[in-house]
C-alpha cells in the first residue's frame, strides 16, 4: 500500500525520515572534527602561542576544504550515474579526469604552505606566534596538499558504491594514527608544533591508504562484474565535473574569507595573542557541536530532491521542521553540558587566565550560535534540491563578506562602551550576521515553497541530484 501526502503524492513507505538519513553520517562527521581538535588539545600542552598558530592556520583549511568538497561533490555525482547506468567507459574517463585536475591543485596548495615561512609575520605582530604559524603552516599545509587532495579519489568512489561505512572508517584510521604519532612526536622526541603538524599530515595519509584500498576493492568487484556496460563517453568531463563543484567550493572558500577577517581584527585587540588562541579553542568546538547539524543538511540533499520530483512539497517542509526542532533539542541538552564543562576544558586548553576567561566565555555562547546558524546549513541543500544553487551563495555572500566585517566592528564598539573586552563583541557581531542571515533564508524559503506549490513548476529530473553528491 502506498502512502499519500497532504497534496495528494504518492510516498513510498520505504522512505526514510530526513532524521534516519542523518544519523550515521553524524558518527562520521564527529570523527572528522575531532581529527582536526586533536591538533589544538595537544597544541594546549606547549603554549597559548601554539593554540594562536595553529587558529590562524583555518583560513587555509577551508580553502583546502573548499576545493576538496567541490571537486568530491561533482566527481562523486558523475561517478554514481555512469555506475548506475553501466557506463564502465564513461566511469574511468571521469577517473582520468578527477587525477589531471588533483595533480593540477596540488602545486599552487604545497606553494601555499611554504609561503607561510615567509608571510608567517602578517598574520601576527607577535614574533611567538608567528614563529610557531610559520612552522605549523608550511609542514600542514604544505605536507596535506598531497594527503587530502589524493583522498579526493579513493572517498568519491567508495561514496559512489554507496558504501559511506568506509568514508567514515577512513576518518577513524586518520584521527587515530594522529593520535598516536601526536602523543610519541611531542612528549618523546619532544618536536613542539612540527611535530604536531607532521602528525596530522601522516595521520591523514593513514586513512588515505585505508581508502584508496577500499575503493580499489570496489573497483574490482565493478570491472569483474558479468553485466552488459553501455558504450558512450562524456563530450566535457571536466565542465560536468566543475559545474557541480564550484558553487559548492565558493561556499567553504567565503568561510576562509570571513575566518581571515576576523583573525586581522582579533590581532589588533588589546589582548591578541589570547583572542587568537580563546577563538581557535571556541571554534574548534563550535564546529564539534555542529556537526549533527552539519550531517542533517547532508541528507537533507536527497531528502528534499526525491520529493520534488514527486511533488511532495509538504514533505519538504516536514523535513525541514523535523530538521529544525530536532536540532533545537539536541542544542537544548548540549546548553547545559558545555556550560559545565566551559571552564575546565577552558583551563585545560591554555595557560593564560585571560585566555581561559575568553574561551569560556565564548564556549558557553556555542548553543546560542549554533541555534543562530541553524537554516544557513539546512536550507541551501532545500534549495539546491529544488535545482536551485543561486540562493544559497548568495546567502554566503550575504553572511560571510557583507554582514561578517561590520557586525564584528559594531559589536568591538558596544563592548569597548560597555566596559567588556572587545574579544566579546566580535563573538556578538558574528553570532548576529548568522542571525541576520538566517532569518532571510528562512523567509526566501518559505517563499520559494510557496512558489513551487502556486506556479506548479516543472519537477526536478530523477538524476539532477544524487543522493551522495554533498556527503564529505
Amino acid at each position: 500500500m502506498i502512502a499519500t501526502t497532504s497534496s495528494g503524492a504518492e510516498r513510498a513507505p520505504a522512505d526514510p525520515s530526513v532524521l534516519r538519513m542523518a544519523a550515521p553520517l553524524v558518527v562520521s562527521f564527529w570523527m572528522r572534527s575531532l581529527f582536526t581538535f586533536v591538533d589544538t588539545i595537544y597544541a594546549s600542552r606547549l603554549s597559548d602561542a601554539s593554540v594562536a598558530a595553529i587558529g590562524l592556520s583555518l583560513p587555509f583549511e577551508f580553502l583546502m576544504i573548499a576545493v576538496w568538497v567541490g571537486l568530491s561533490t561533482g566527481l562523486t555525482s558523475r561517478l554514481s550515474r555512469a555506475i548506475g547506468a553501466r557506463q564502465d567507459a564513461m566511469v574511468e574517463q571521469y577517473l582520468r579526469t578527477a587525477w589531471r585536475m588533483v595533480l593540477a591543485v596540488v602545486p599552487p596548495f604545497a606553494l601555499i604552505g611554504l609561503w607561510c615561512w615567509p608571510g608567517a609575520r602578517w598574520f601576527s605582530d607577535d614574533p611567538v606566534v608567528a614563529r610557531q604559524f610559520a612552522i605549523y603552516g608550511v609542514v600542514l599545509i604544505g605536507g596535506s596538499a598531497f594527503s587530502t587532495f589524493w583522498s579526493i579519489i579513493p572517498d568519491s568512489v567508495v561514496k559512489a558504491h554507496h558504501d559511506t561505512r568506509s568514508t567514515m572508517w577512513a576518518g577513524i584510521w586518520s584521527n587515530l594514527i594522529n593520535v598516536v604519532l601526536n602523543t610519541i612526536f611531542l612528549f618523546v622526541f619532544h618536536w613542539g608544533i612540527f611535530g604536531i603538524a607532521l602528525s596530522t599530515v601522516l595521520g591523514r595519509f593513514g586513512g588515505l591508504a585505508y581508502a584508496l584500498r577500499k575503493a580499489a576493492g570496489h573497483e574490482a568487484v565493478r570491472k569483474a562484474s558479468a553485466a552488459p556496460t553501455e558504450p558512450g563517453l562524456d563530450p566535457r568531463p571536466y565542465r560536468s565535473i566543475l559545474a557541480l563543484s564550484l558553487p559548492a567550493a565558493v561556499t567553504y572558500a567565503l568561510m576562509a574569507t570571513e575566518l581571515t577577517i576576523l583573525n586581522q581584527l582579533l590581532k589588533r585587540l588589546d589582548h591578541p595573542t589570547e583572542s587568537m588562541a580563546a577563538y581557535a579553542i571556541q571554534y574548534r568546538v563550535l564546529q564539534f557541536v555542529l556537526m549533527p547539524a552539519i550531517a542533517t543538511a547532508v541528507a537533507m540533499l536527497p531528502y528534499a530532491a526525491r520529493r520534488f520530483g514527486r511533488g511532495d512539497i509538504a514533505g519538504i517542509r516536514r523535513g525541514l521542521k523535523e530538521a529544525h526542532v530536532a536540532a533545537a533539542i539536541y542544542l537544548a541538552i548540549a546548553a547545559p553540558i558545555l556550560l559545565l564543562v566551559a571552564r575546565p576544558l577552558a583551563r585545560a586548553l591554555s595557560h593564560s587566565p585571560v585566555t581561559a576567561d575568553f574561551a569560556t566565555f565564548s564556549m558557553r555562547l556555542i548553543p546560542l550560535a549554533c541555534f543562530a546558524a541553524l537554516p544557513l546549513f539546512l536550507c541551501r541543500p532545500a534549495f539546491e534540491a529544488l535545482g536551485r544553487g543561486g540562493p544559497g551563495l548568495a546567502m554566503a555572500l550575504l553572511r560571510y563578506v557583507l554582514l561578517t566585517l561590520p557586525c564584528a566592528w559594531i559589536g568591538v564598539l558596544v563592548a569597548g562602551r560597555l566596559g567588556a573586552p572587545g574579544f566579546y563583541g566580535i563573538l556578538a557581531g558574528v553570532i548576529g550576521a548568522s542571525a541576520i542571515t538566517s532569518l532571510v533564508f528562512l523567509l526566501w524559503m518559505r517563499r520559494a515553497l510557496h512558489a513551487v506549490e502556486r506556479t506548479g513548476l516543472p519537477r526536478a529530473a530523477p538524476s539532477a541530484v544524487d543522493p551522495l553528491d554533498a556527503e564529505l
